[in-house]
């Protein structure tokens, strides 16, 4: 089970009986500040817990997550430095074989790792294969014939690729099936270990897909033990949750005490209620789409989905952008223009097009590309649909309109992105709202998106409020 083995890694960076690694390790790591009165065995066992953790949360939350081999920048001083000594183990292997009579002492070493790797792949159910792989690659026989000079690495490298092209995945089959054309035995040696490594990663992430129902079932017992595991032995560790948690009990309490409020009121005087805890955990959350990046420290209870949650925020602001996009040229060009065939489609799409990837100090400057292609837009439906053109007052209007938006005091902008909060707001309640009728006036047109969006929100904020 989870809490009692390490779950799966991506291929180790080390080196590994003598052989430099070609593949790096990457994946989900939660950021942890060490106190200073722990050992250094103490803090990497908190290392892997944390490790563990995250990497069984990311495994529950992203259907897609996959390992992935780890590569350093072409450029960087840690590639050159890899290359350089990759070179020299490779050159030196050359080198052995091709003396007279042959060295093989670094080439037993990974035809030994070869079994291993080979070994690894196997299932439980393999049971003649590994009798065949550990009677092919009888380490003792393979010392035997290289003292007396009659090892046959090509026979053994034959069998192996053979045996690859049984293992691998059908993604494989082509490279596996280029290895048979290589002649040099330590470049052939040098792939193999790269397929191989590959192939490994296949197996992991198999596993991992197998793994993720059972984990699912289980994520929330598992996480809040390993939590509470974490907490016991880094008791001062939830600064920042604890300030995220205070803001938004402060924000919770200003709003069940507005007037408008009276169904939130207490019973007592018509004072006002005391907010729920599950009021304020809304508060909360619906805070974290208002942050910055950078502009406050993330609470540490949410650091594994702190890039999910900026995404949603990201989105939640084009979504924003493009619905004050579409209000203001609607009205400008009128209702009728929007009941044309794909004009609302089209206007979607460039606005989204041109805001993607965008940080807010660029928004002005894409709004402004933004209302060129409107008004081409515009222009068209218009010359389609037989109505007259647009006046140039009123073109620079829609321009000056659409462009204004930027600003984070716009009025259109304001509301709608009011409306998309309490939307959300509400869409991640326990109760799980989600009523057709009840959708926010003005955002229509992006109905389908801000639903997709509220989807992937909740199931973020469902698993951690368990």
């Amino acid at each position: 089970s989870p809490g009692d083995e390490r779950p799966p890694r991506p291929a180790s960076a080390e080196a590994a009986a003598g052989r430099p690694r070609d593949c790096g390790e990457e994946g989900p790591r939660a950021p942890a500040s060490p106190p200073q009165d722990l050992s250094v065995s103490e803090l990497q066992e908190i290392s892997d817990e944390i490790y563990k953790l995250t990497l069984a949360h990311e495994i529950t939350l992203n259907g897609d997550f996959k390992l992935q081999m780890g590569n350093f920048s072409p450029f960087s001083l840690e590639n050159r430095a890899k290359e350089t000594l990759h070179k020299a183990f490779w050159d030196s292997l050359k080198e052995q074989i091709s003396a007279s009579p042959p060295n093989y002492t670094q080439a037993i070493q990974l035809l030994q790792e070869i079994k291993e790797a080979l070994l690894s792949l196997l299932l439980p159910r393999h049971n003649r294969l590994q009798s065949q792989i550990e009677e092919a690659l009888d380490m003792e026989l393979i010392r035997q014939e290289a003292e007396h000079g009659v090892l046959d690495i090509h026979g053994l490298t034959t069998y192996i690729l053979d045996t690859m092209a049984m293992l691998c995945a059908p993604v494989r089959d082509e490279e596996v099936q280029g290895l048979q054309s290589l002649t040099d035995p330590a470049q052939l040696f040098r792939e193999i270990f790269r397929v191989l490594d590959l192939m490994k990663m296949d197996m992991l992430n198999f596993s991992i897909q197998s793994l993720r129902p059972h984990l699912r079932d289980h994520s929330t017992q598992y996480e809040q033990k390993k939590f509470q595991e974490l907490l016991d032995k880094l008791p001062n560790s939830l600064d920042h949750t604890t300030e995220w948690l205070r803001e938004a009990a402060a924000s919770a309490s200003l709003s069940e005490s507005q007037p408008h409020s009276a169904a939130l009121q207490g019973a007592v005087g018509g004072s006002p209620a005391l907010p729920s805890l599950t009021a304020v955990l809304n508060q909360g959350y619906m805070n974290l789409l208002c942050w910055e990046p950078g502009q406050k420290e993330y609470p540490e209870t949410l650091l594994m989905d702190q890039a999910r949650l900026q995404e949603v925020r990201a989105q939640v602001n084009q979504l924003a952008t493009t619905a004050a996009v579409l209000l203001v040229t609607s009205s400008t060009c009128g209702s009728a223009l929007f009941g044309s065939p794909g004009f609302v489609a089209r206007l979607k799409l460039v606005t989204k097009v041109l805001l993607e990837g965008l940080s807010c100090t660029r928004c002005e400057e894409a709004l402004q590309d933004i209302g060129d292609q409107v008004l081409q837009e515009v222009s068209r439906a218009f010359s389609q649909l037989g109505y007259p053109a647009l006046t140039s007052d009123r073109c620079a209007s829609l321009k000056g309109q659409i462009k204004s938006i930027a600003d984070k005091s716009n009025t259109v902008r304001h509301v709608i992105k009011q409306r998309i909060h309490l939307f959300l707001s509400r869409f991640i309640s326990p109760d799980g709202w989600n009523s057709q009728k009840d959708f926010p006036k003005g955002l229509d047109a992006i109905q389908e998106e801000l639903q997709e969006v509220g989807r992937r929100f909740r199931s973020v904020i469902h698993h951690n409020r368990q």
